[in-house]
């Protein structure tokens, strides 16, 4: 499949990488595509360009950018290229201010989430939530002993979640579909639950587990 990733930091990176490695064909896209020659060089087959160039090269897309310029990154990307096809959004609400006791401050409450603010400016694209809960050293192929980790997802198009599920399994997860949009609102906090430990113990390696009997 060719798959456009908007960003270019080291979410951006990773997923684009891991992806590559999964044999699909990847473009990743910066505002600046100047900052990821040193990647594209260390990563061969890679193509790099603007976010426009890369929303227009894939059949799936990736936002992996910070939550804040998220909307800007999808609107340089140009609303025709969005149209129709899958978003997975792997952006999460922070605001530009330390944690409080380990707890990141998000811009968004607890009745809304970013995902849906995206979802309604545009509702031409198909957006799912994933990829948001867990830290880039175990994004790709993660490996515990308890099996897979589970990576929670939602959104309002089936075919859209199913699309994304696919690159999910590839990549090392289980899926766990939370349903529409408005569970954004629950997957997107998981960020500040995952990140506790790692602030306050410097333990960055774990991931979710959801366990069905």
């Amino acid at each position: 499949m060719k798959i456009g990733v908007l960003g270019s930091g080291t979410v951006a990176q990773t997923l684009a990488a891991g992806l590559m490695k999964h044999g699909h064909q990847v473009k990743i896209g910066s505002r600046s595509p100047e900052k990821l020659a040193e990647w594209a060089a260390q990563n061969s087959g890679a193509t790099t360009g603007t976010f426009a160039d890369a929303a227009k090269f894939g059949e799936l897309l990736i936002l992996a950018v910070k939550g804040n310029v998220a909307a800007e990154a999808l609107r340089l990307a140009g609303t025709e290229s969005l149209k129709g096809k899958p978003v997975a959004d792997a952006c999460n609400p922070i605001e530009d201010a330390p944690p409080v006791k380990g707890v990141l401050p998000f811009f968004t409450g607890p009745n809304e989430s970013l995902m849906e603010r995206l979802q309604h400016e545009f509702p031409e694209a198909h957006l799912v939530k994933a990829f948001n809960s867990v830290g880039t050293p175990r994004m790709v192929d993660p490996q515990y002993a308890a099996g897979k980790p589970t990576m929670f997802i939602c959104g309002n198009n089936e075919a859209a979640k199913k699309a994304v599920g696919v690159i999910i399994e590839e990549l090392g997860w289980e899926v766990a579909d939370m349903g529409s949009a408005e569970a954004a609102r629950a997957i997107e906090p998981l960020c500040r639950l995952w990140c506790i430990p790692g602030f306050l113990h410097n333990q960055w390696t774990h991931a979710f587990k959801l366990l069905q009997q």
